[in-house]
């Protein structure tokens, strides 16, 4: 310690000389002489030697805030100097493919639009390349997995539900014409029907009497001990008939007679009185089969006395067809 003292004091007493006086700066705005650029690496040393100073100046946040900004504090480039090009888009080929998984990407669906559109061109461009990447094997696997879970083919069509199959419109089809043909039928029939019904009331109305074509002449030996409901003889038939009934009487004892017509299980149909039988014992009844309806007729003969008075003789049943 006691050395130290005494080369201190004896620094102390050396003379100092004095520092010659700073020349003058030149202003900026004139342009001096040209100087030498000092050397790259006294440069960097310059610059290495200044950014820790800034840091120190600044503090400690200012060092570490280039890397959370994502900022730059290397100087600007000059505004002369030529821009840099773009950087050129990466080929698409084998090794492209393999080293970026864009088979994985394209099959799960994260591909995006306009890569997987480059994919699909080159794909079809160089179609050997699927089977280089083993896509075949790939598409097989997930196939083999389908099946082993149970799971439908991506190309097989969901089960559809009754109504949704072609069988059921068409066998709703086939039945609504099925039916509007029925209805068609039902209809037409109806309508027929209707014709035919209005028709014959028409003609109920009316009793229209057909002329007749033809004369028949019928003799009739009618039962002297009763009524039948059986016909003796049938008239009428495919053409309109006028029907000349000779009723024999010969075994009758009576010259005149009263002939009641009715018509069996409905109602009388007419009364003849005063009829007389002419030379052949013939009693003679004239009648157009159009006249009465199809049935059957029953004939009842009365004799009359010198009164007048009725009494029962004979029974004759004719029947009547259209």
């Amino acid at each position: 310690a006691t050395e130290k003292t005494r080369m201190i004091d004896a620094a102390s007493r050396v003379p100092l000389e004095p520092l010659d006086p700073l020349e003058p700066l030149e202003p900026l705005n004139e342009i001096g002489p040209e100087m030498p650029a000092p050397p790259a690496s006294a440069s960097r040393t310059s610059g290495a030697a200044a950014r820790p100073a800034r840091a120190d100046e600044e503090g400690p946040d200012a060092a570490i805030a280039p890397i959370i900004l994502g900022t730059s504090t290397a100087p600007a480039a000059p505004a002369r100097a030529p821009a840099a090009p773009p950087p050129s888009a990466p080929t698409m080929d084998r090794d492209f493919i393999a080293r970026n998984q864009i088979v994985e990407r394209y099959i799960s669906g994260r591909l995006p639009i306009k890569g997987a559109t480059e994919f699909e061109r080159f794909c079809r461009e160089h179609p050997e390349l699927l089977d280089e990447l083993g896509l075949p094997e790939r598409v097989n696997a997930g196939l083999r997995l389908l099946e082993a879970a149970g799971k439908p083919e991506p190309w097989q069509e969901e089960p559809r539900k009754f109504w949704e199959k072609p069988v059921v419109p068409l066998s709703l089809g086939a039945g609504v014409i099925a039916l509007a043909i029925a209805l068609g039928l039902v209809w037409s029939g109806s309508s027929e029907k209707s014709q035919r019904i209005s028709q014959l009331e028409a003609r109920i109305a009316e009793q229209p009497l057909e002329p007749a074509t033809r004369t028949r002449e019928i003799r009739l030996l009618p039962s002297f001990k009763g009524g039948s409901n059986t016909p003796a003889v049938v008239i009428g038939g495919g053409e309109t008939q006028l029907a000349d009934l000779k009723i024999d009487l010969s075994k009758s004892r009576y010259r005149s007679f009263r002939i009641t017509i009715d018509r069996i299980d409905q109602g009388r149909v007419a009364i003849l009185h005063n009829l007389q039988k002419d030379s052949n014992g013939h009693v003679r009844v004239a009648l157009n089969s159009s006249a009465l309806g199809p049935g059957n007729y029953q004939f009842s003969i009365e004799g009359l006395t010198w009164k007048g008075e009725p009494v029962p003789e004979a029974w004759v049943t004719i029947g009547v067809v259209r």
